[in-house]
């Protein structure tokens, strides 16, 4: 019996190894895993780590580059000099390449790039992506469908469309169809094998939002999207298939793409994402035909899994390098720079239904829905980070303080304003004065939450729990981990009392950033409460708006400065560090580079090699 367990086990470990060494096999592990697919809806890096690699865009980065484009889809790049962009950089021509077959065997026109953008556009999904597009779209006007609506038509679209998706009217609808005819429709059209998109007004950023990595921006298989419930490409009726949730879309858990690898499976229980070659794909087969994405949360079983050669990229926090930095046969790439922030926000009325906010009074059993909504509370919550230990003992000095929620070397950074300050005293001081000393007498509780896995961000809540419970016995904070997805939904819903959100930049300009955190319309202001939006809407909006089109670098970054003041001044919210690169990988791997705008791995450049 004992022969037998020894033969099976060694037979066991020959697998693993052989596994291991596998060169058309390769295994990411991660944490989480993607709240959906829908390249229309996906806003965060586990998905769009998988999108990047199912989805081809128009351009692409020019390998570690973020100012260089290379054709993808189109065949040539757009510039003013090769004619290409006219009108005063209003128009862009995009020539489109022929013979490129998207995972279902149809063949990619230049049609399906018009309805790629037309359905996202009109899709539209709340807190996701397409702000961007059409922002730009619009020559800055509008960020989202729902307000570019209203002001074609002066009718809001919830007077339009009733809660089942009907028009309210003929009046009502008569207007949806106007708008998609004489809006929406002429913004992309084709032109022989050309596909033109006419802004409305001149936008520097056009080019990197559409570029590769911006899922967003990625082409789908019309054919097949139509074909299995996704926008059927008419005017009567688009209503229908805006703003659904990620499960409604049927592009939420496979792909209809032309990229390098296509989805085979979505195995939810594991956190598993299932990639596998498209040996048809248009620039030739990639080099490794399986790859796995795996989400999990625990540490010490990445570690092992490492350790053995079971995993070819592991995601490590940075609190474990010295762990991995001398593991046999482990490679590290650390230091780069990147173009992302993470950082504490609030919540300034939290959602009625919220299990996080106690009894909703301030009654020392709970907070108000307002409790953030009080300058002194946010300005105590400021006090209480301690930013240099974290980014030193936490980060293993893998961070770095900034003042906003602006990377350094971003036009507008600027360097004399104030970082986070760790005072005790001065938050003992906020806390007294809040709710007029009410706060200090009566005390609070509410529950901070954290993704699981992410321990950089398990730790900064537990730091302001620590440091707030000590100044008074009657503060209670609980610290709560959920997954990644449940995470999401309770900050869209806006449920949480405040929250850690990083940031990876979407295009390398500073209203990416800068609108994203503070503008009204910028894709966290949902979920940091009513009046915040109001406050947004008052002091920030029209600064941010004036800075993207403004053409002057100088006059831009004065204005971004001014918006920066206003956020510290208001403490609109806390700064906890930009990161600084740390990678893991096992020395077979080749072909991995760090790019500040990906949000994954690129699997059609990676390969492995004894």
């Amino acid at each position: 019996m004992k022969k037998l367990l020894l033969l099976v086990l060694s037979v066991l470990l020959v697998s693993a190894i052989a596994f291991s060494f596998d060169p058309e096999t390769f295994v990411n592990l991660t944490i989480g895993e993607p709240e959906t697919l829908d390249p229309h809806y996906c806003y965060e890096t586990a998905g769009g780590a998988v999108i990047l690699n199912v989805y081809d865009n128009l351009i692409k980065y020019k390998g570690d580059s973020v100012t260089v484009f290379e054709p993808m889809i189109s065949t040539e790049v757009p510039t003013v000099e090769n004619g290409l962009i006219k009108d005063g950089g209003t128009k862009y021509v995009f020539p489109i390449r022929e013979g490129i077959k998207f995972h279902s065997g149809n063949v990619l026109t230049p049609y399906d790039v018009e309805y790629s953008f037309e359905r996202g556009i009109l899709f539209d999904p709340s807190g996701g992506p397409m702000w961007m597009i059409i922002e730009a779209l619009s020559g800055g006007d509008y960020a989202s469908l729902e307000g570019w609506f209203e002001a074609y038509s002066g009718m809001a679209y919830s007077d339009a469309v009733d809660e089942d998706r009907n028009p309210t009217s003929e009046e009502a609808k008569a207007k949806l169809i106007a708008f998609y005819n004489e809006v929406i429709d002429p913004l992309v059209e084709v032109d022989g094998n050309n596909v033109v998109f006419t802004l409305h007004g001149p936008f520097a950023p056009f080019m990197w939002i559409i570029s590769h990595y911006a899922g967003w921006s990625a082409v789908i298989d019309s054919q097949w999207a139509k074909d299995n419930g996704a926008w059927d490409g008419n005017a009567d009726g688009w209503w229908k298939w805006h703003d659904l949730q990620p499960e409604e879309t049927p592009l939420h858990s496979v792909d209809a793409g032309c990229g390098p690898f296509k989805v085979v499976e979505w195995d939810r229980a594991q956190q598993k994402v299932i990639l596998e070659r498209f040996d048809e794909y248009w620039r030739g087969p990639a080099k490794l035909k399986t790859v796995i994405i795996w989400g999990i949360d625990e540490y010490s079983t990445r570690k092992a899994m490492l350790e053995a050669g079971d995993a070819d990229i592991v995601y490590v926090p940075t609190q474990y390098k010295e762990q991995v930095v001398n593991m046999p046969g482990v490679r590290i790439i650390d230091g780069y720079p990147t173009s992302a922030i993470t950082s504490f926000h609030f919540n300034w009325k939290v959602k009625e239904g919220s299990e996080y906010i106690g009894s909703g009074k301030l009654d020392g059993n709970g907070v108000p829905p307002e409790f953030f909504s009080d300058l002194h509370v946010r300005k105590a919550f400021y006090y209480c980070y301690d930013g240099q230990t974290f980014i030193e003992e936490v980060l293993n000095g893998y961070g770095k303080l900034v003042p906003t929620d602006l990377p350094e070397g971003y036009l507008g950074y600027d360097p004399t304003l104030p970082v986070p300050e760790f005072n005790l005293a001065k938050a003992a001081a906020e806390f007294k004065k809040a709710f007029d000393g009410q706060l200090w007498e009566k005390g609070f509780k509410l529950t901070l939450l954290y993704n699981t896995g992410n321990e950089a961000r398990q730790t900064a809540a537990e730091m302001f729990k620590f440091y707030i419970e000590s100044l008074n016995p009657k503060f209670h904070i609980s610290v709560q981990g959920v997954q990644w997805p449940t995470y999401l939904k309770a900050q869209r819903a806006g449920y949480m009392p405040a929250f850690i959100i990083g940031w990876l930049a979407d295009y390398p300009d500073p209203h990416n950033f800068l609108a994203t955190y503070y503008a009204s319309y910028g894709i966290y202001a949902s979920r940091q409460g009513e009046p915040f939006l109001e406050f947004a809407k008052a002091n920030i909006d029209d600064l941010i708006t004036a800075a993207v089109k403004e053409t002057d670098p100088a006059k831009r970054d004065e204005l971004y400065k001014e918006v920066q003041r206003i956020a510290i001044e208001n403490t609109l919210g806390v700064p906890l560090y930009m990161p600084l690169g740390f990678h893991v990988e096992r020395d077979w791997v080749r072909g991995w580079y760090p790019h500040p705008l990906r949000s994954g791995t690129n699997y059609y450049e990676v390969y492995k090699e004894e």
